[in-house]
Formats: C-alpha cells, sequence, structure tokens
C-alpha cells in the first residue's frame, strides 16, 4: 500500500512540474508579446504601426487565456488527495487495464516516467468519466475492449 501511495505521489508531483513549466512559457510568451508592442515604434506608416501593436495585443490576449487555463489546471490538481488508495477510478486514482496505465489527475496525455508509460486524464475527460463508472474486473472501450486490471 505505501509503494501505491509514494507511486500516485510521483505521478501527482510529474503533473505539476509539468503544468508549473507550461504556466512559465506562457507567462514568458505573454511576457514577450508585451515588449514586442511597447517597442513598436511610430512611423510614417501609421497603419503598420497599429497593426504590429494589435497583433502583439492579440498574442498577449491568447497567452493570458493559456495561463489562465494552466494556473485552474494546477489548482485542480494540487486539490486532489492521493494520499487514499481508491477502489474505484476516482480523481487522484492510478488505473492499470490489460493494455494501459491511466493517472486521473490532468490531461496531459501519453508520458513516460521512470520506463512506464501513463496515460494522464483530466477527471473531467470523457475517458476518465467512463472509467469513473466502472470497478476493477470491469471492461472499458479504449481502442478496443481492455479489462481493469487494478485501481489505488
Amino acid at each position: 500500500m505505501k509503494e501505491q501511495l509514494a507511486h500516485k505521489l510521483l505521478l501527482k508531483q510529474y503533473c505539476e512540474q509539468i503544468i508549473l513549466q507550461r504556466i512559465a512559457t506562457a507567462q514568458q510568451a505573454m511576457d514577450d508579446a508585451q515588449a514586442a508592442a511597447n517597442q513598436e515604434g511610430k512611423s510614417s506608416a501609421g497603419d503598420k504601426y497599429e497593426t504590429a501593436r494589435a497583433m502583439s495585443h492579440l498574442e498577449k490576449d491568447m497567452q493570458a487565456r493559456q495561463l489562465l487555463a494552466h494556473q485552474q489546471d494546477l489548482n485542480a490538481l494540487r486539490a486532489i488527495n492521493v494520499q487514499v488508495v481508491c477502489i474505484a477510478p476516482a480523481a487522484g486514482a492510478f488505473v492499470r487495464t490489460s493494455n494501459n496505465r491511466f493517472f486521473i489527475g490532468a490531461g496531459l496525455g501519453r508520458q513516460v516516467i521512470d520506463g512506464e508509460t501513463v496515460i494522464f486524464l483530466s477527471p473531467a475527460s470523457p475517458l476518465a468519466m467512463q472509467l469513473m463508472k466502472k470497478k476493477p474486473g470491469d471492461e472499458i472501450e479504449f481502442k478496443g475492449k481492455e479489462k481493469i486490471i487494478e485501481v489505488y
């Protein structure tokens, strides 16, 4: 049981690292877009100046939306308790099926950690919702039929 909890904690920390990197990248891109907008000098071709400035502001706004989404993902992830062993798939659960391994915590897709391929799912994703209605021994449909072997 201790190994299972340690494994889930490792997976949650991995998710947190990736999301923090995404937050830093989005913040840097926002800063870069703002700097580009500030550096646009007024030229005799006023339209060109306005267009470049508007493009920089659009880029900044897009990055701001991504930053907000990443921050929301991080807050949701941090709210998940991985210090309990789950008997059925839920947020914070690790699910091993006949063909795959899933961690329900953040939608990061397929990742390889210490040689193990894990599919990271957002608790709100359709596949996570499907898993949450099942228990060990049940089958799910994911690229063919798979049987749930273990949940913790």
